[in-house]
């Protein structure tokens, strides 16, 4: 499970959930937009600061960003190639 996929996808759910653009994520939490989009898109790896601090911005709790969510990061046996 590649957690940077798994926390993006959650923001992401998180903040289309909330009714915001990453515009308006990135006013509320400090961060620029790039980085909300990177962090969307699994190519950042964000400090558990950032993960609280985007979640105060969401009005979630951290541990919603970082928890397995059906169809988000899962390691299936058939994406692992085993029977």
């Amino acid at each position: 499970m590649d957690m940077r996929k798994l926390v993006g996808a959650n923001v992401r759910d998180a903040r289309l959930a909330a009714g915001l653009t990453q515009e308006e994520l990135a006013e509320r939490s400090g961060f620029s937009q790039q980085y909300i989009s990177g962090l969307e898109r699994g190519s950042r790896n964000p400090t558990i600061v950032s993960i609280f601090e985007i979640g105060q911005a969401l009005g979630v709790s951290h541990e919603q960003l970082v928890a397995a969510q059906s169809g988000h990061g899962r390691d299936t046996a058939r994406q692992r190639g085993s029977a």
